[in-house]
């Protein structure tokens, strides 16, 4: 029976650094290049509405978790909350927001080795998709340490560019674009230089830079102190916020006038070119490649353990209850790999618009599994009146809150009906709902009939 359990192989470390692993990624390092040039400096107004919303849900995901032992996944809470048929749906969909985040990322990686290859960029994507196969098969723990070092470096990174450019604003320094200095922020148009449209439409690449967030709800069956490692991790997110997003968007925008930046192009490895460090922009272009990976490994993980709990809870194919060895959900991990190869194929068939059409699907996506969280916490302050006595890790500002949060997602979602890069993926999408709520039917209607 040990054989048929997850192995509680993480601990604080990998958990706090699986937080930031998640969230910073492909989004920031190169859709943010896109976002600013939709938004200008406005973008740093755009990221701090869409992370406080975040952290909000996140407060209300962790009490949730943290209320009742029995909770391994998003699923569990829906069906306790909202039934099976809409846990069906989430489950199956936040399935699906992963598959669609690391197809984001395979594709970024492509991108990336272009910097220095000039090969296929589906070659250099299958190629990641294998080595991550390969290190996912076999401990959670690898894993874990994985996800640690990935994070490392990224910190890291961001941590170097926010120091330099602190010196070079102290210093004054001149770069091609001229002087380093924070009235670059305002003076190329003012803070919204495209208006309030241009800083409406940045919301969907924003959304995206901070889907992979609830992972450590996802990760809750596999550390070893929930009770801790979950509340801790969750507070430190506005932190993170703060100092990953924003304070890295000041310190290009301070170097770089927004104009320079190229939407298709990493504004950070741009940046550092510019400080005038020969080999910088391609140590940066390598970080930025490792974090796409990461941000993939996370993908990679989270899709099987998923794919795991809904065969668990007689929603998916059974084979995908089936561990390895190592406590690993094998045949799971093998079939998310499978559906992510296509990201590597749409390189091939679409390669401008590719990464556009899977990220603004995985935004979508990701709205519904968020505002699910934030539903079946009203439900939970509406009917379990004696958990919230007992509760050690409330949300604060709820009911209010929840509804001014899912009232944002709406709106960010009519936005993406009325942009033109977003709305074909926005009228794809429902198509994966109504494919959902068809079959949970059919099922229904078989086991009714079998019995």
């Amino acid at each position: 029976m040990a054989q048929q359990e997850l192995k509680r192989g993480l601990s604080n470390r990998h958990v706090q650094l699986i937080a930031i692993g998640g969230t910073i990624g492909t989004g920031l390092f190169l859709g943010s290049g896109k976002a600013i040039q939709l938004a200008g400096p406005s973008i740093i107004f755009a990221y701090l509405i869409v992370g406080i919303a975040i952290f909000f849900v996140m407060r209300a995901l962790g009490e949730l978790l943290l209320s009742k032992a029995g909770y391994q996944s998003l699923t569990d809470i829906a069906e306790d909350y909202l039934g099976p048929r809409v846990a069906f749906v989430t489950g199956w969909t936040y399935w699906f927001c992963w598959i669609m985040t690391a197809m984001g990322d395979v594709i970024a990686v492509g991108v990336y080795v272009q910097y220095w290859f000039h090969i296929p960029q589906w070659i250099p994507a299958l190629v990641c998709l294998m080595i991550l196969l390969g290190l996912n098969l076999l401990t959670v723990k690898l894993f874990g340490e994985l996800e640690f070092w990935f994070a490392l470096i990224k910190v890291i990174t961001i941590l170097v560019l926010i120091v330099i450019g602190i010196i070079l604003l102290v210093m004054g320094f001149k770069t091609a674009q001229g002087m380093v200095t924070l009235k670059n922020i305002w003076e190329h148009g003012g803070l919204f230089p495209n208006g309030i449209s241009g800083f409406l439409l940045s919301f969907q690449m924003v959304v995206f830079s901070f889907v992979g967030v609830e992972l450590v709800g996802v990760s809750a069956a596999e550390t070893s102190n929930p009770e801790k490692n979950i509340p801790s991790a969750i507070n430190k997110i506005p932190l993170r916020i703060l100092f990953f997003y924003v304070g890295a968007l000041i310190v290009l925008l301070c170097i770089n006038p927004w104009t320079e930046l190229n939407a298709a192009e990493s504004p950070f490895v741009k940046t550092f070119s510019l400080v005038g460090i020969p080999i910088a922009a391609g140590v940066i272009n390598f970080v930025v490649l490792t974090s796409a990976a990461s941000a993939c490994n996370s993908g990679m993980f989270s899709t099987s353990r998923i794919l795991y709990s809904l065969s668990n809870h007689n929603q998916g194919p059974s084979n995908f209850a089936k561990l390895n060895k190592n406590h690993v959900p094998s045949n799971a991990l093998w079939i998310s790999t499978l559906v992510l190869s296509v990201g590597a194929l749409l390189t091939k068939l679409i390669p401008e618009q590719a990464f556009g059409i899977v990220t603004t699907i995985s935004a979508i996506c990701f709205i519904w599994v968020w505002g699910v969280i934030l539903v079946c916490h009203l439900r939970y302050k509406k009917t379990r009146s004696e958990l919230q006595a007992k509760s050690k890790f409330k949300a604060p500002l709820t009911p209010f809150i929840n509804y001014v949060v899912l009232i944002l997602f709406v709106i960010i979602l009519i936005i993406m009906l009325f942009a033109k890069a977003t709305r074909f993926a926005l009228l794809l999408t429902p198509l994966w709902f109504i494919l959902l709520f068809t079959w949970y039917s059919y099922r229904e209607k078989n086991i009714k009939l079998l019995a």
